[in-house]
């Protein structure tokens, strides 16, 4: 049993030259029965999909003996682990299913990712998402310089696998770093660089993710910016954008949740991204069930559907100057761009608000204005055009940080209540 040749950005460039969104769940199940049944909705549902393989937490930590044994004793697990079934298990559960018409994405979160990789190579299939940074800082404590040096080995074994109609896909998982109130500039500059880290280790197929986030004017310019830095300093490569549905706190009504979905779908189409990954109305109490991810591919794609493409220029407040002022103060730093990011990290050029990495400075802060619009609070040593903090006061207790954090619920709870 082998899967047919398929390409993952191939697929999803010929939806979009035919004006259509792409949307894609987050979907992962231990057992290989009911990961097939997701996959064949995912197929069988009213939009034009990609298939999902998400890994458990097993797995995308190395514990691959815990794995192990909770699939000797059907313990459940958060996800597919793909390490641990035998590939032609795996290969049972795509057989029929994954094909031209149908990529499958293997998404796992994983700093250290060499299993995973020979893994989903074993099963026949060649998309994946992450990077060095991205799946370092905010989900482990592995040194970033590991994270970089097991990256690039396994880059050029996906790289690797490009033959005939195989063309590998790599997903930068950059511009989603931490969730939420991570100022665009550095969301679309993450993408950017992980995204050349990539081409640098020989990919030719790839994606620059963003992560909704609170101000839809503000995330309409950053992924402007970042389809314009993709062109510019991808030329070589078939990529494309990849919107993410918010991914910090969920509307906790049906309601609310339907409206920031519709929202994301809307952003995708006026901004000319290709790749739309859902969130379903259950986010906020339960893993969703298939029904429930079926549901939420399928409104998004209405909406989305219904949605006329941007008519005008987007407002330029200054995420392009601040973007490319960071991607080119990272790579001055080194021509081997692996160093470049672990030096930039180092020296506080790349600092991640928020996060508690040993590796990442810490001397950054954010906070949300008025509008809901992320801003610099404190830059550190950013490398940011004249250094200024354009957000008022920063966020200094944890009452501030809980609000920044629960705004977009609330926002939209409130919508859904009051019927706007």
């Amino acid at each position: 049993m082998t899967a047919p040749p398929v390409s993952f950005g191939g697929f999803v460039a010929r939806a979009r030259a035919a004006g259509t969104l792409v949307v894609q769940p987050r979907m992962g199940m231990s057992r290989p029965g009911p990961m097939r049944a997701g996959l064949h909705a995912t197929r069988l549902a009213a939009a034009t999909t990609v298939g999902t393989i998400t890994v458990d937490s097993y797995t995308r930590t190395g514990e691959l003996a815990a794995a192990r044994r909770a699939v000797a004793q059907g313990a459940p697990l958060n996800g597919y682990p793909i390490a641990t079934h035998a590939p032609r298990v795996t290969r049972g559960v795509l057989e029929g299913i994954c094909g031209p018409d149908f990529p499958v994405q293997v998404r796992h979160g994983s700093a250290r990712p060499g299993p995973v990789f020979a893994a989903l190579q074993a099963c026949g299939l060649h998309a994946t998402e992450g990077g060095p940074v991205s799946y370092c800082l905010p989900y482990s404590r592995v040194p970033l310089a590991t994270a970089v040096a097991d990256w690039e080995r396994c880059c050029g074994l996906l790289a690797e696998a490009h033959q005939g109609d195989v063309l590998p896909h790599l997903e930068t998982f950059g511009g989603c770093m931490m969730g939420q109130l991570c100022p665009p500039a550095l969301l679309v500059a993450l993408s950017v660089l992980e995204a050349l880290f990539f081409r640098r280790h020989g990919l030719r197929s790839i994606s620059l993710s963003y992560a909704q986030q609170a101000n839809a004017h503000q995330d309409e310019e950053a992924l402007t910016v970042l389809a314009a830095l993709a062109a510019e300093l991808l030329p070589d490569v078939d990529w494309h954008v990849v919107l993410y549905a918010y991914m910090g706190l969920y509307p906790l009504s049906p309601g609310g949740a339907q409206l920031l979905l519709d929202e994301a779908a809307r952003l995708a189409v006026r901004t000319g991204a290709a790749r739309l990954v859902v969130k379903t109305t259950a986010e906020a109490h339960r893993i969703p069930t298939v029904e429930e991810n079926v549901r939420a591919l399928e409104t998004a794609a209405a909406t989305a559907a219904a949605t006329p493409p941007s008519a005008g220029p987007v407002p330029d407040t200054g995420i392009h100057a601040e973007a490319r002022a960071l991607v080119e103060a990272v790579l001055d730093l080194d021509d081997d761009i692996g160093r470049a990011l672990v030096l930039a990290f180092a020296k506080g050029y790349l600092d991640v608000p928020y996060c508690l990495h040993p590796d990442n400075a810490g001397r950054v802060r954010s906070l949300l204005d008025s509008e809901g619009r992320l801003q610099w609070a404190e830059t550190g040593a950013l490398p940011l055009p004249g250094r200024r903090v354009r957000g008022g006061r920063a966020i200094v207790g944890s009452a501030d940080l809980l609000g920044a954090l629960s705004h977009v619920r609330r926002t939209f709870d409130q919508r859904a209540f009051s019927g706007v």
